[in-house]
């Protein structure tokens, strides 16, 4: 994969692929590094079409857990760092059922915000229910890997705005 993620800090341009992102968080969840890649890009697209934003600009909020989306949002934007990522589990919509609930973003540039959602057709029951399942076996744990593999290369496949909804 060629596509990159570009910001700016003390005017360099940083540019960011899927591996980097991948690397700096370990490769254990390759669908949330995957999903902060997605979310990044379609944020960035609406938001900060013509430039690459100033990386300790950009600001997230979302209902989303996974270690791999939150180190993926770190390496690119360091709102972990600087204190610009929360996690904010009353942003869930349960409204957009099980497979996609917590799957909610909300991306600042300054004072502007775009909030998204991911669209259906990537995220598989059989991935949710074995990433929710407490206590899981030697077994189940190389079969979530192989899940989230999958999901990161469905993510990684289509283009930003046809993964993620804005609102």
């Amino acid at each position: 994969m060629t596509e990159k993620i570009t910001v700016i800090e003390r005017d360099v341009l940083i540019s960011f692929g899927f591996e980097d992102m991948n690397r700096y968080h370990g490769g254990g969840s390759p669908a949330g590094v995957a999903t902060a890649f997605k979310v990044l890009q379609r944020a960035f697209a609406v938001l900060s079409p013509d430039a690459a934003p100033p990386r300790r600009s950009v600001t997230i909020r979302t209902a989303f857990r996974g270690p791999g989306a939150r180190d993926g949002f770190e390496a690119v934007t360091r709102a972990v760092t600087d204190d610009r990522f929360t996690l904010d589990r009353t942003l869930v919509r349960t409204d957009l059922g099980r497979l996609r609930e917590d799957f909610v973003f909300e991306v600042g540039i300054d004072a502007n915000t775009v909030a998204m959602t991911l669209r259906e057709g990537f995220v598989t029951a059989a991935f949710i229910d074995l990433a929710r399942t407490p206590d899981r076996t030697a077994e189940q744990e190389r079969r979530l890997d192989v899940l989230k593999a999958q999901l990161a290369q469905r993510l990684l496949a289509a283009p930003a705005d046809e993964v993620y909804q804005l609102g």
